[in-house]
């Protein structure tokens, strides 16, 4: 992912400079990014970063005019352009595209610096007048920093992978953080699978100055926005759409050409409803499966038309599953043990879509922070297949979820939810891909903690302000149901006919792809001639694992997890691993999610903790 590198130390710059120069090769992942490198001896600040060129990021380093300001930014801000108004008519001269106008911003109110910007990023700012640096990301955590401590310096990487390549003795598994990996498919907290290489935490403003961190600072609390006044039902709507549609078109302005991934459901929807953009000028997709157009695609490529804009398919078939071994490795390695194989289409689509706009606005986050939807809890792996001892670690993730868990709800899905568990996918599509979403906008997100109280706790107001945002923004589109039969016009009796038919057929997807029990598995198993889960799959879902590892990907399967070094991994039980293989091949089994985890937990040995 595109990001910064770097090392605070005193050590000479005979040592330091190469260090440097070996953390920004390790991130050079695409031909299409643009690398740099910074030093500052005075400071010991030896800092890297790549770019995806033609990115509001490229272009590195920023400088103002008298040339004792430095900045280097990774990410995206969204400014008011008020400000940007008011910074030129302080004499100002920049670029109208990009970030030229953040090294300004600096100047002018450094004090607020950078806890008055907007989006995801991450960054250092090297004043010479002060003689100090401040190393900052962004109120989330989404565009994440990684750090390691030694007695020569302090690293930072926007990829844990930058530390091992000058570190490589940190190559050894953290058993907390590989606990809450196979608990929740990420690791919670600012912990990471690697024993002594953390997450710097969100909203951190550190100070450096002359090779070492003078302080740690964070900038903002959630609970600055958690004790505003609530609002009252109406209000707390009127501000939430006003919030919306002034900020919306700052989503689809720079330099880089933007399209938007459409889905059946109501987040994308609300953002199609209120951008307000010409027609054709904004390319849609959806993705696809092999078996038929499932409701996503039906539904969005209806929302596409009615708004005038291009739209397209981008399937996941044959090509994807010929190359899975391919898609499999990179994802694992890209990601580093924050999400699981079942995400690897993401990074195949992401390199399709790139050629149809190289960013995307999505619609990720919405249900999250306006109905505060849960999307991950704590799984007990399969009795037998892992050692006591590492149940313990697992075990203990349940613990810290129990305890970050009883936040505000808002809290959890913006702070917790999305820096955690979304950060993995949103790590991959941004190797490929700048991903903006609106739902993640300060000031929705802000807005969004006035919900009156009674409503944020029920989720009545909160799971109808959507419908009502898209009917104000778009009538039009107000009468088209989603993709599990919410909204739209029509009979009553037959609308609550068709939603239950679609959650019917919802729910027989996600077992015939996951959630079957074994003894239905079984029973299935011997109406296979019959072939009858091509009834349901392709739906609702673009991706088939259940079927795929069974029968296409079956010899990738067998020889990843029977292979002797994936059978003595310590953690493991191979009787357990092997009776996972047999049935699920078998047919007569689904164990799905436990391939995926002993897959990921594999190549992330074979990748990181195996590799010289």
């Amino acid at each position: 992912m595109p990001g910064i590198v770097g090392l605070i130390s005193k050590m000479p710059r005979s040592w330091a400079e190469p260090q440097l120069l070996r953390m920004v090769k390790a991130l050079g992942h695409e031909l299409f990014y643009e690398t740099g490198t910074w030093i500052d001896e005075s400071l010991g600040v030896y800092l890297g970063w790549t770019a995806a060129k033609g990115s509001s990021a490229a272009g590195m380093p920023l400088v103002n005019e008298p040339g004792d300001i430095s900045l280097i930014f990774s990410g995206e801000e969204y400014p008011d352009p008020d400000t940007i108004r008011q910074l030129r008519d302080r004499g100002h001269c920049f670029a109208p595209e990009g970030s030229a106008y953040l090294v300004h911003l600096y100047e002018e109110e450094n004090q607020n610096f950078p806890a008055n910007l907007n989006g995801m990023f991450h960054g250092l700012v090297a004043d010479r007048r002060r003689g100090t640096a401040t190393l900052f990301n962004d109120r989330y955590g989404m565009h994440r920093l990684y750090s390691n401590e030694s007695s020569e310096a302090f690293y930072f990487a926007a990829e844990a992978k930058a530390i091992l390549a000058v570190r490589p003795e940190l190559r050894t598994p953290d058993n907390q953080g590989l606990g809450e990996f196979v608990a929740f498919n990420c690791v919670l907290e600012n912990r990471t699978i690697f024993k002594d290489i953390r997450v710097i935490p969100a909203a951190s403003a550190w100070t450096i100055r002359g090779g070492t961190i003078e302080s740690r600072k964070t900038y903002f609390e959630p609970k600055q926005w958690e004790e505003q006044t609530p609002l009252d039902s109406e209000a707390y709507y009127k501000e939430l759409r006003d919030v919306l549609a002034k900020n919306l078109p700052r989503y689809f302005a720079g330099q880089e050409k933007v399209g938007m991934t459409l889905t059946g459901g109501l987040d994308t929807r609300v953002i199609t409803a209120w951008n307000k953009a010409n027609a054709g000028s904004v390319p849609c997709y959806t993705f696809g499966g092999m078996f038929r157009d499932c409701e996503d695609v039906s539904i969005a490529r209806r929302v596409a038309n009615m708004c005038g804009q291009p739209y397209q398919v981008i399937p996941v078939g044959e090509e994807f599953l010929s190359r899975f071994s391919h898609y499999a490795e990179r994802t694992v390695y890209l990601t580093e043990g924050n999400i699981n194989l079942y995400y690897s289409p993401d990074l195949y689509v992401s390199e399709k879509a790139r050629a149809i706009a190289p960013a995307k606005v999505v619609g990720t986050y919405g249900s999250e922070i306006v109905r505060h939807a849960v999307m991950f809890k704590p799984v007990d792996p399969m009795s037998g297949l892992f050692a006591s001892d590492f149940l313990g670690d697992v075990g203990r993730a349940r613990q810290t979820y129990a305890r970050v868990r009883d936040a505000h709800p808002v809290t959890f899905a913006a702070f917790r939810q999305s820096p955690w568990y979304h950060y993995g996918i949103l790590s991959l599509e941004q190797t490929q891909l700048t991903v903006r979403s609106p739902f993640l906008d300060n000031d929705f997100v802000r807005t969004v903690f006035r919900a009156p109280h009674a409503d944020s706790s029920n989720g009545d107001v909160n799971g109808d302000v959507r419908l009502r945002l898209i009917g104000d923004g778009n009538p039009a589109l107000a009468r088209l149901r989603s993709d599990r039969g919410i909204g739209g016009n029509g009979n009553r009796l037959l609308a609550a006919a068709r939603r239950n038919l679609l959650e019917f057929t919802f729910k027989a997807e996600y077992a015939y792809d996951y959630g079957m029990p074994q003894w239905v598995s079984q029973i299935d198993h011997l109406f296979s001639p019959l072939r009858l889960e091509r009834l349901f799959l392709g739906r609702h879902k673009f991706i088939h694992f259940r079927v795929w590892y069974r029968d296409a990907l079956a010899s990738y399967v067998r020889a990843m997890l029977l292979d002797s070094r994936t059978l003595s991994r310590p953690y493991l039980q191979r009787q357990g691993v092997e009776a996972i293989v047999r049935g699920h091949l078998g047919g007569g089994m689904n164990y799905t999610t436990e391939i995926h985890k002993l897959l990921t937990l594999e190549l992330l040995h074979r990748l990181f903790f195996d590799a010289p």
